[in-house]
């Protein structure tokens, strides 16, 4: 099965973002931009129906989130998603939103997406590759690593913006550590019921917290855990 990156499936990708602008899930003209840009089509398994604003399954007991699940956190991310800006992915699975927040921050800003599960990552960088992104990968201003997310990624902190796109019981401390004073995290926090959660990491080091809206992710688990699925 081929990927369109230029036609109809262009077009399906603009008007699920209209959608949400008319939802009101969208109100940032950046938002629009970044979603028009990366096609979600090239980033959900074959065959399964790209647009729909639901989750969708990607294996070994992941999943890619909802259209409007990923316009609610790169909104909220927007202004820590400037040129030049670090920003870490935690359970990037297919790649779509480290791929958003690289062309948000640009050739000059940084773009990490971590996953424990290795095939998803290797999946991930070839969904990149066909993506509007791909210069970014290949600039090397975007990347995506095999590891435990919720130690972070040290080597390019501290992040002005951390997405985590799975529920953690409570915030793990080495999130919060690489968060830059003046960043920002959006990130699950729950088991059975999650809330997402914006970290704001003040000047003075000192962070706030605020429930933004009730959710259900995927649990921040170890790989072992995942693969069994629990």
């Amino acid at each position: 099965m081929e990927h369109h990156s230029g036609g109809s499936g262009t077009n399906k990708n603009k008007q699920m973002v209209e959608q949400l602008q008319r939802y009101g899930v969208i109100s940032s003209k950046k938002v629009v931009e970044v979603m028009e840009t990366i096609d979600r089509a090239l980033f959900v398994p074959d065959g399964t129906p790209a647009y729909v604003d639901s989750p969708m399954a990607i294996g070994y007991n992941a999943t890619i989130s909802a259209p409007h699940m990923h316009a609610t956190c790169i909104q909220l991310l927007e202004e820590n998603l400037q040129p030049g800006m670090h920003a870490l992915d935690v359970g990037s699975g297919t790649g779509y939103l480290t791929a958003c927040f690289a062309t948000m921050v640009g050739p000059q800003g940084r773009a990490i997406g971590v996953e424990h599960i290795p095939e998803l990552v290797a999946s991930s960088i070839k969904n990149i590759e066909k993506s509007a992104a791909a210069s970014l990968l290949k600039g090397g201003s975007l990347s995506v690593h095999a590891g435990d997310g919720r130690e972070g990624w040290p080597e390019h902190a501290p992040y002005d913006a951390i997405h985590v796109g799975a529920a953690a019981p409570e915030i793990p401390q080495p999130l919060i550590d690489q968060l830059k004073p003046g960043g920002r995290m959006v990130i699950p926090v729950g088991k059975i019921f999650q809330d997402l959660q914006v970290v704001d990491k003040n000047l003075d080091g000192s962070v706030s917290i605020r429930n933004k809206t009730a959710v259900r992710y995927v649990p921040l688990t170890s790989r072992d855990a995942q693969l069994k699925g629990y």
